[in-house]
């Protein structure tokens, strides 16, 4: 099996050949922990997942190690905690908690390592110390700044010109900069309440610039050169272009990442989602309109990773009826569940992870199954449906409990204690009438000792 990958790196699709295929590794930037995820960036999440099930299914679980980090220091976590008035801790921990939950709902695995940035402080400043010893970083104003132009190639990655790649980009501003699009390696405490983490350096208690946090952590797990760095494209500058520049220098002999993986941007109805246009939209406001995760999980997936994707309602109700359709494409077969995937559709995923195209064959079986002139056939294309949706993170459930999760319980109890009723009055055309009203809307009722239930979801 070859995987084949586009490399923002190198501006086109290679052959995923990994430094030693025993020991497969890629980092992912996870999630800046002060507010609930967006599915923006739960985007991010699932696209990363997936990929990560190709990994493990082509050099197997144990030679794949996945790290993806937790940011829990940062400007935006100090702001967010005192606008609640709490501690960094309260909000950090109780943020990572629900991003989990939230990535649970979406049936994405966890990662092989998820480290804390706060849990490696130190390993930060061996970094900067070994940036300051080779001139690549000084000190100024109690900051410690990268000088970029120490770095070779600082544009390859997002292959613009120095003013094109900054126009929009805030800059930490300091006349004493040598450069002025240098880049803060370390920040001074700027308060001493309980609101804010600092921490001891050789420069002074502050805390560490955003981007040398996860030049630490890749490093501490994975080396000075790893397979795979992923993350959304927005990343692209200027986080992983200094990634790359600071830990380069840092490790005159690293090439760092060999394949720069970036997943594109998600719009809200044709719009930049915002919280000032009213179309801001958390993985929490989908949890609580009860829109089912596969569902959410589904349409995150329906777009090729590197293409744009628009959500909007429509997106979601034709990802619903999709899944409806597969679901009952193996409903009442005999399934023996078969972990190999049909070529074709492995080789849609091995195809710069194609998703687009492998639920078009997942579709394509599920057609089959309906069309099956024997149920020998039907139960083969009905296999095929499930290992293939089970290997994208969808159809975690039985049909019976996907269809029966839509029955609105409280009216369904209703008309069975008007029917229970109706049978114990002798009034039995009402209670067949209510019986046949109920299976108009795929709802079976079996009588037992006791009462009547809902049996199953009919066709």
């Amino acid at each position: 099996m070859q995987l084949s990958l586009y490399n923002t790196l190198t501006r086109k699709k290679e052959i995923f050949q990994p430094l030693n295929s025993n020991s497969v590794k890629i980092y992912v930037c996870g999630p800046t922990v002060y507010d609930r995820p967006h599915i923006g960036n739960a985007r991010s999440v699932v696209v990363y997942d997936i990929l990560y099930r190709l990994l493990n299914k082509i050099f197997g679980q144990n030679k794949v190690c996945y790290v993806r980090n937790i940011t829990d220091v940062d400007d935006k976590i100090i702001l967010r905690a005192k606008e609640l008035n709490i501690t960094i801790k309260e909000l950090t921990d109780k943020t990572t908690v629900e991003f989990h939950s939230d990535m649970n709902y979406l049936f994405c695995l966890p990662p092989t390592i998820e480290p804390k940035a706060t849990l490696h402080i130190d390993d930060m400043i061996m970094i900067i110390e070994k940036l300051l010893s080779t001139n690549h970083a000084y000190i100024v104003d109690q900051h410690v700044y990268f000088n970029i132009s120490m770095s070779d190639d600082y544009t390859k990655l997002s292959n613009r010109n120095l003013n094109e790649m900054f126009e929009g980009v805030r800059i930490e501003n300091s006349e004493s900069k040598k450069h002025p699009h240098d880049f803060v390696l370390w920040k001074p405490a700027i308060a001493t309440d309980d609101h804010i983490w600092n921490f001891d350096s050789p420069w002074g208690r502050g805390r560490p610039g955003w981007h040398i946090e996860c030049s630490a952590m890749s490093y501490k797990y994975l080396g000075t050169d790893f397979d795979i760095h992923g993350g959304g494209a927005d990343l692209i500058f200027p986080h992983h272009t200094n990634e790359i520049a600071q830990s380069k220098c840092a490790f005159p002999n690293s090439s760092f990442a060999q394949y720069w993986v970036h997943n594109g941007f998600l719009t809200c109805d044709g719009d930049k989602m915002s919280k000032s246009l009213g179309n801001f939209i958390t993985v929490k406001d989908l949890i609580d309109k009860n829109i089912k995760g596969e569902v959410v999980r589904l349409f995150l997936l329906s777009s090729h990773y590197r293409k744009p994707l628009d959500y909007n309602n429509k997106a979601l109700e034709d990802s619903t009826k999709m899944l409806d359709y597969w679901y009952r494409s193996i409903e009442n077969t005999s399934i023996i569940y078969n972990s190999n995937l049909p070529d074709e559709f492995l080789s849609a995923l091995l195809d710069d992870i194609n998703t687009p195209l492998a639920i078009k064959i997942i579709n394509d079986y599920a057609k089959l199954s309906f069309t099956a002139l024997s149920v020998e056939e039907k139960n083969i294309e009905a296999a095929k449906v499930l290992a293939c949706a089970n290997f994208l993170g969808l159809m975690n459930q039985s049909a019976f409990q996907w269809f029966q999760s839509e029955i609105d319980r409280d009216y369904v109890n209703q008309l069975i204690q008007q029917r229970n009723k109706a049978k114990s009055d002798k009034q039995w055309i009402l209670a067949d009438q209510i019986r046949a009203q109920l299976l108009q809307q795929g709802i079976m009722l079996e009588d037992r000792e006791g009462g009547t239930t809902v049996a199953i979801k009919a066709k």
